[in-house]
């Protein structure tokens, strides 16, 4: 499978991506391997960036930066999170298939799932690059357009991936938001821990 393969497609032709996803015969592994590893990159460079380099201002002080080793670890620790999240999440979309009446073959359905959660979390990787600015209104907007497309995709290309009706495939729609959610406010409670265990910011004096 090509790296990438259906990332540009899915920000600019939705519908007949969406076919294309559902007609394609790469594995789960694949499609997870081929996208995400690479997406992943932008918010995490683009931030470590963004605190080392630009750095941001509290009211009229001077601009704050980060060192570069505490800036290497998070964006690191947030790297791997943001990859064990999506994998995460697409294993809730293939675990609740059965209960929306997926029919499709186990491996299907995991294809599915994976390429589900893939997709639909795609806008949210690219928006990141907007992390090399770290300014909170702006990445509050930029990731707030990115969050409402990626909740239209999911809407819009789950009944097409996962092979069901559009009645049931809503209330399957809404349980992935849900499922996206938790996953939301658990990679912060989790952010919370490791600052506690000693891993937090450390600023440029």
């Amino acid at each position: 499978m090509a790296l990438l393969k259906h990332t540009v497609g899915i920000m600019t032709h939705p519908a007949s991506e969406w076919v294309s996803v559902r007609d394609d015969k790469t594995s789960f592994k694949q499609v997870f391997l081929g996208h995400v590893p690479f997406l992943a990159l932008i918010p995490s460079i683009a931030a470590f960036y963004g605190v080392t380099q630009v750095g941001w201002t509290v009211g009229d002080g001077d601009p704050v930066h980060l060192t570069v080793n505490s800036a290497l670890t998070l964006c690191a620790i947030s790297y791997f999170a943001l990859i064990a999240g999506v994998f995460v999440l697409g294993e809730f979309v293939n675990w609740m298939s059965r209960t929306y009446g997926v029919r499709d073959s186990e491996e299907q359905r995991h294809h599915g799932g994976t390429a589900l959660a893939v997709c639909i979390t795609t806008p949210l990787f690219l928006s990141g690059i907007f992390l090399v600015v770290p300014s909170i209104w702006l990445n509050v907007i930029a990731m707030g357009i990115a969050g409402t497309y990626a909740v239209f995709l999911i809407f819009e290309g789950l009944p097409i991936v996962m092979n069901i009706e559009k009645e049931r495939a809503f209330m399957y729609a809404c349980s992935v938001i849900t499922v996206g959610l938790v996953l939301m406010v658990t990679a912060m409670i989790g952010t919370v821990l490791v600052w506690g265990v000693g891993v937090g910011p450390i600023y440029v004096d």
